[in-house]
């Protein structure tokens, strides 16, 4: 997949990316079990294992740290080693891509959970249903909205759960004290003027040197999110009633027009954040006192790295502080998922690793160690699970959480969309004006690429 990709256009790139996921599809339809008996994924070892893992922690040296210790445990139970790798977010998802066309991926992996109908498509992961399923324990022990997250609505999902997430507005109560703020905003309008409170020159020098909010400007996936939840607050929707892209829409516009605005119009997030690739980013701002509030999904481990304890969590602020329904969203069902391909060579182990993984007590291992939650519902008898952060998460998923759109090209959108806000936050950062027509026409621009592709 290493043609030269980076000759394309965001779009001629996803465009060349989910041709190959169509083709592969269709190749899964027609040849069948030949997949499986043709390549050559996985070790190869009957006594070994090769497993893909995201980048939860502070670092990937953390991520292998935290994971081996859970590694060991399944080794000397089984006798079955894992070779371990972790992958940055910003390589994961090509990485994928490059196994599911090569045939030649890992036994197990860790994705993105908006990620999974796009995957499913390609035919390539063990459908969790009958005998695969039941190994895990079945759908019941697991917490429902994440398990849905799994693939397309009817259909044996293809990816569970591993770890929850959801979205929340953490901020600095030392400097909410200092501007005599004494609740977190509830609503948007709230949100912005205490973030216009909250940037502040506080050496007198004449440079701002607090902004009241800090964003990952350049992190394709979180300026979807952004376009995904900000639109259903405003009435809008990426996708229309029939499932077709959609995202020129009012309600999209206006959304994302409120997020770049931001930085573009109320002047409370420093242009260098457009540059800011990651959540890890967002943390060390706040962790170094540079900004007062941020959006984010698990960041706990991350700000305990840096000694920052200064901080609390609540519920992302809505377009109106009493909303429900869609309107009412605050966060997509955020979360990673663990999926096992087809034509691995040991497909029994892998799966057998995945329900090690999804067991109660590594659950609750693996969740306290990455500020998660557990995507089981036993596991939240666990003392570590009874915080106000863990609560107000599960408050945010049972009812003011909506899954990311359940349609094969949801990953074509994420790169498309998130790209066009990234370019519009550029030109902020520049000094630029962003009007609405422009991020309706960028917006548009998006669409016309994403309906090509398909």
């Amino acid at each position: 997949m290493k043609r030269n990709l980076e000759e394309e256009t965001p779009g001629e790139v996803m465009q060349t990316k989910f041709r190959w996921l169509a083709a592969l599809a269709v190749g899964a339809l027609s040849v069948g079990s030949m997949t499986a008996c043709s390549a050559s994924g996985g070790s190869g070892d009957a006594d070994t294992i090769t497993y893909w893992a995201s980048n939860q922690a502070p670092t990937v040296e953390k991520d292998a740290e935290i994971l081996q210790e859970s590694i060991d445990r399944y080794t000397e139970e089984t006798g079955v080693k894992v070779d371990l790798e972790v992958i940055p977010w910003s390589d994961l998802y090509n990485r994928i891509l490059t196994a599911v066309s090569s045939g030649e991926g890992p036994d197990v992996l860790n994705i993105g959970n908006t990620w999974a109908v796009s995957l499913q498509s390609s035919g390539a992961f063990v459908p969790w249903e009958g005998d695969a399923l039941d190994q895990v324990g079945g759908q019941d022990r697991f917490v429902q909205s994440s398990f849905a997250t799994g693939g397309a609505e009817g259909q044996a999902p293809t990816s569970i759960p591993l770890y929850g997430l959801s979205y929340s507005l953490y901020y600095n109560t030392k400097m909410f004290e200092a501007a005599g703020i004494t609740t977190p905003p509830a609503t948007w309008d709230e949100f912005v003027e205490d973030a216009k409170k909250l940037t502040v020159d506080t050496d007198g020098d004449g440079t701002i040197d607090q902004w009241g909010v800090t964003m990952a400007g350049s992190s394709i996936s979180n300026n979807a999110h952004q376009a995904f939840v900000r639109g259903l607050q405003n009435g809008g929707a990426l996708y229309d009633e029939d499932g077709k892209p959609d995202f020129g829409n009012d309600g999209v516009v206006k959304g994302v027009k409120e997020w770049v605005d931001l930085m573009a119009v109320d002047k409370v997030v420093s242009p260098s954040d457009a540059e800011s690739v990651n959540g890890s980013d967002m943390a060390a701002t706040f962790a170094d006192n540079k900004a007062a509030m941020f959006f984010d999904q698990a960041p706990d481990a991350n700000l305990a790295a840096r000694d920052f304890a200064d901080y609390a969590a609540a519920p992302v602020p809505m377009e109106s502080a009493d909303a429900t329904g869609l309107l009412g969203t605050q966060s997509h069902v955020a979360g990673i998922n663990i999926s096992v391909f087809e034509n691995s060579g040991n497909k029994d182990a892998a799966i057998d690793f995945v329900k090690h993984l999804t067991s109660d007590s590594e659950q609750v291992y693996l969740n306290k160690s990455f500020s998660s939650l557990p995507v089981v519902t036993s596991a939240y008898d666990d003392p570590a699970f009874q915080s106000d952060t863990i609560k107000l998460k599960q408050v945010t998923l049972a009812d003011h959480a909506q899954p990311m759109p359940l349609y094969p090209s949801e990953g074509q959108m994420e790169t498309l969309v998130g790209t066009a806000i990234k370019n519009l936050l550029a030109t902020a950062a520049q000094g630029g004006s962003v009007s609405e027509s422009d991020v309706e026409s960028a917006l548009e621009d998006a669409n016309s690429q994403m309906s090509s592709g398909q």
